[in-house]
């Protein structure tokens, strides 16, 4: 029995041009962005993801794939040398989870095309700490929070679009009451309001904020605070005015006034009507009440009620209790009082010594 010569049909492929390797990027990058799709992050996550590749990508000049940890070594040990904690995290959290996808989906065909070994260039040697610490949001107190959402009650039946003004003020009373984030609270459905769980009803938050890119993380938020009577008049008396069909199983619980879109409104909406309802209600806090201050409103509130810590933390969906300590400012005079009692309990000591 003879011997054949048997030859992969790879070898006689041509090396790739520089047509053929920008036509291969843009083809990884969209399936890459279509991987994390079907992963169920949200747009915002995905969006961020791939901004923070294309900087990179610009300031490398070559594809990414071709990066060494020499090369990282000098995008954050220089170029991003100054930038924020957060940032530096975002970017190589972005180039972490892409190479992580090349390496598993395509290193035997870029190997093949180009010759290039696909490997992480971050290690544990430059890979950028994620650690810091994060500066307080020390948010309003309960009677300037008052202010602002009666002054805003109050400019809803004198303003020109009432259906989008009212839908605004709920969802930003949404994030003072239950502690949503304002993307969690732009996705919910008609169908996520369930009115027969609980004392007062509680909303299926199906897109809270994953850890570590994990995706959305599912939790269930009882309306308390109020908000079950906020929602209750938002859908009795404001939802219908937009002109959707509540039987869809997908009615958005917070609608766009515009027909040609998805159906919900961008969080830049939400974002810009607190801002201008800040700057008309509580003027000495404008550019300072965000969304995010309103959750940690709500976290500081509960806290100084009585609610224990733990409580709290399921109700903003975070994984670890030193995240939610973090998210609790208390108008407290503990420390005074300690101290207080400590000098008095010195002053005890003297008594019957001096005369």
């Amino acid at each position: 029995m003879a011997l054949a010569v048997v030859r992969d049909l790879r070898e006689l492929r041509s090396p790739a041009n520089e047509d053929d390797i920008t036509a291969l990027e843009t083809d990884l990058m969209s399936e890459f962005v279509l991987a994390r799709y079907s992963a169920g992050l949200t747009d915002v996550t995905i969006r961020s993801d791939a901004s923070n590749l294309e900087l990179i990508r610009s300031w490398f000049g070559r594809p990414l794939w071709e990066m060494k940890p020499t090369d990282a070594d000098e995008y954050f040990g220089k170029e991003m040398r100054h930038a924020s904690p957060a940032t530096r995290a975002n970017r190589s959290g972005a180039l972490a989870v892409y190479f992580e996808f090349l390496e598993l989906r395509h290193k035997a065909q870029l190997h093949q095309r180009t010759g290039v070994v696909v490997e992480c260039p971050l290690d544990e040697m430059n890979r950028p700490r994620v650690s810091f610490d994060p500066k307080i949001r020390v948010p309003p107190s309960e009677a300037e929070m008052e202010q602002l959402f009666r002054g805003w009650r109050e400019r809803l039946l004198t303003c020109r679009k009432f259906a989008p003004a009212a839908r605004n003020y709920a969802a930003a009373r949404l994030c003072a009451d239950v502690g949503l984030r304002i993307n969690e609270a732009r996705m919910l459905d008609l169908d996520d309001v369930r009115w027969d769980l609980g004392t007062f009803g509680k909303l299926n938050v199906r897109y809270g904020k994953g850890a570590r890119r994990k995706g959305p993380k599912q939790r269930l938020v009882p309306l308390i605070n109020g908000s079950d009577q906020v929602l209750r008049w938002f859908i009795e008396d404001v939802w219908g005015m937009f002109g959707y069909d509540h039987t869809l199983p997908d009615a958005p619980l917070f609608p766009s006034e515009r027909k040609n879109t998805t159906g919900r409104p961008v969080t830049t909406r939400f974002r810009a009507a607190l801002a201008e309802a800040v700057a008309e209600h509580l003027p000495s806090w404008t550019g300072n009440l965000t969304p995010h201050v309103l959750r940690h409103y709500c976290a500081s509130q509960l806290y100084a009620n009585g609610v224990d810590l733990l409580a709290i933390q399921e109700l903003l969906g975070h994984t670890w209790v030193a995240t939610t300590m973090r998210y609790v400012y208390v108008q407290s005079t503990r420390l005074e009082e300690a101290v207080a009692r400590g000098q008095q309990h010195a002053s005890d000591r003297w008594k019957g010594l001096v005369r």
